[in-house]
């Protein structure tokens, strides 16, 4: 690792951070990681903090790894690099982490030797996806940087430094306190673009299996007005300033999307903002957008009980019947009319839980789900991200779990758990796993398990939903793969009863359920048409407008990717930073 110095015209080591104590224990990655695995099997640091010792565990899997490369590579008359770049090298990755933290993914011995094989194990051609959380942000407003770089790992420096939602530097299964979700972002600038609607497009439909994409929105909680500090809304016009896009905006890109592949490609969300002082807002909605089900957040300052002006916007409950229930009547008789061509329009799909802490340490709570499910028996309760309470980084789940500290018979996962049995006899109340799902999958997979296994236990496989929360994390399709090849392992579901997580049970799951949720008849993929490669051209002045976009310039990241594809480079899982070898 080197840094050009202007004035010296010399180029220089460049430690990062470390000091010479530091820099003494390690070495460069990119020089000395023995084995450059497909999956990193020790911590490698950018050189702003020190990076930890390669744990026992991860010592196993680099071990078996390196003992089935060595294998397979002489029987295929390779050598083992070239193996560990092909997918047999992903296979046998895949195999040394089973044996090592149990039995997560399904991949076979055959895999390492058979290209066809590892292609076969993989998500089907025919597979029926339906993504329904998804989001990119207006062209005035910046990427989210935080979000991103959680997925990306340490190679999203300089934006982003350290883990965001880890700041205690707790390890996650793989023993790495920043470890990466997807690889395919790995190396890559976090620009302040990277959610805008046309990397947005190339992410979800061009590189992924998504058959139909869900945008999603987020009601604004808080507010800058000028000479004024940060407040809560006085109604969902003000907050439209604090929105990351608005209503009209979403339908705006589902209508355009819709229009440029001929076929239903993408349906909106509508923005729920309740309470008496909201009801012309969301008729406004329905009139204007056609919203195709609606989301909204408990969390939120999205509640205007009354009808003053001057009043604030507060957060809210599922069984206020002051507050949400004339909102909930307001839908349902809108419902009743336009069902026919609407019929996921009684979908009330809600934000609870990812928020932890003060100032109400209740915020988000499933409590007010079963009163409200049961007064209002025609809406579906759609609960994102299944409830979780713990913030994007579970080691503390992971701890509770080892504890063995039970609820109802299962380890408690906080908010899940107690998510689940409360609402498993209620059939309109449906969970949701974006972001719940990325963020275990990978780095906390017997957390993913138990989640899982829970979600089945308690409400079935006809009520889980897949969401992505793409693109925050890169294109969804990272995570299809990885629900497409998970599996709960046979010793945790005799333990704790949970059900088999079968191919029947995955293709539910992934689009099937979502479709009878939206009432959408034909799930053959064959006759969806493909969003066009040239869709930046066909974007219209109007469209470029209501999006703020003041220039829309060529995605050179697209035409280098189609470049690289074409020359058919295999990767070679080099890894720049600094990794400790001396403790």
């Amino acid at each position: 690792m080197n840094r050009w110095n202007e004035s010296g015209r010399v180029w220089e080591d460049d430690h990062g951070l470390l000091d010479p104590e530091q820099l003494a224990q390690c070495e460069r990655a990119d020089v000395a990681e023995p084995l450059r695995s497909p999956i990193p099997t020790r911590m490698i640091s950018n050189g702003e903090y020190m990076p930890a010792s390669q744990t026992e565990q991860q010592r196993r899997v680099e071990a078996r790894i390196e003992e089935l490369a060595d294998t397979a590579s002489h029987k295929l008359g390779v050598s083992r690099r070239a193996f560990l770049k092909s997918s047999g090298g992903m296979a046998a990755t895949l195999l040394a982490m089973n044996e090592v933290f149990g039995r997560f993914f399904n991949v076979s011995l055959i895999e390492m030797f058979e290209p066809d094989a590892f292609a076969q194990a993989a998500p089907p051609k025919d597979l029926f996806v339906f993504d329904d959380q998804l989001h990119f942000v207006r062209g005035s407003k910046p990427s989210p940087a935080g979000l991103r770089a959680i997925a990306q790992g340490p190679s999203s420096a300089p934006s982003v430094k350290a883990n965001p939602f880890n700041p205690e530097g707790q390890l996650d299964e793989l023993g790495q306190a920043w470890s990466v979700w997807n690889p395919a972002l790995v190396g890559l600038p976090i620009d302040p673009g990277y959610a805008h609607i046309t990397r947005f497009i190339k992410d979800v439909y061009l590189d992924s299996q998504v058959t139909i994409g869900l945008l999603s929105n987020v009601t604004a909680s808080l507010v800058q007005i000028e000479g004024e500090k940060s407040r809560a809304p006085r109604n969902a016009q003000e907050a439209q300033r604090g929105e990351i896009l608005t209503a009209a905006q979403t339908a705006a890109a589902r209508n355009f999307i819709n229009e440029i592949s001929g076929s239903a490609r993408m349906f909106c969300h509508g923005m729920l903002y309740v309470g008496k002082g909201n009801l012309a807002y969301i008729q406004e909605q329905i009139d204007q957008n056609e919203p195709d089900s609606w989301k909204g957040y408990n969390i939120s300052n999205a509640a205007k009980v009354d009808n003053d002006p001057n009043s604030l916007m507060r957060q809210w409950r599922h069984d206020d019947e002051e507050v949400a229930y004339p909102t909930f009547e307001l839908i349902q008789k809108n419902y009743e009319r336009i069902k026919g061509r609407k019929p996921g329009f009684n979908n009330i799909c809600v934000h609870k839980g990812l928020a932890p802490g003060p100032p109400d340490p209740l915020r988000g709570h499933p409590g007010d789900l079963p009163k409200a499910a049961r007064d209002w028996p025609k809406l579906n309760f759609i609960t994102y991200h299944a409830c979780i309470q713990p913030n994007f980084f579970l080691a503390d789940t992971l701890k509770d779990i080892q504890a063995d500290a039970l609820r109802g018979g299962v380890p408690d996962i906080r908010w899940t758990t107690e998510y689940a049995q409360l609402v498993k006899d209620l059939p309109n109340c449906y969970a949701e796993i974006g972001t719940t799902w990325a963020s275990s999958v990978v780095t906390f997979p017997t957390v993913a398990a138990h989640i899982m296994g829970q979600l089945m236990k308690f409400m079935g496989e006809d009520r889980i939903v897949f969401g992505s929360d793409s693109v925050w994390y890169g294109s969804p399709q990272w995570q299809i793969e990885a629900l497409w090849r998970f599996q709960i392992p046979q010793a945790m579901r005799e333990k704790y009863g949970y059900p088999a997580l079968t191919e029947s049970a995955k293709r539910k799951i992934l689009g099937l359920t979502s479709a009878k949720l939206y009432g959408i008849r034909t799930v053959d993929t064959g006759s969806y048409k493909a969003v066009p490669k040239d869709y930046e051209s066909k974007m219209t002045k109007e469209l470029k407008t209501i999006l703020e976009f003041d220039k829309l310039t060529a995605d050179n990241m697209s035409r280098m990717k189609e470049t690289y594809a074409a020359l058919a480079i295999q990767p070679d899982h080099t890894r720049y930073g600094w990794m400790r070898t001396r403790v």
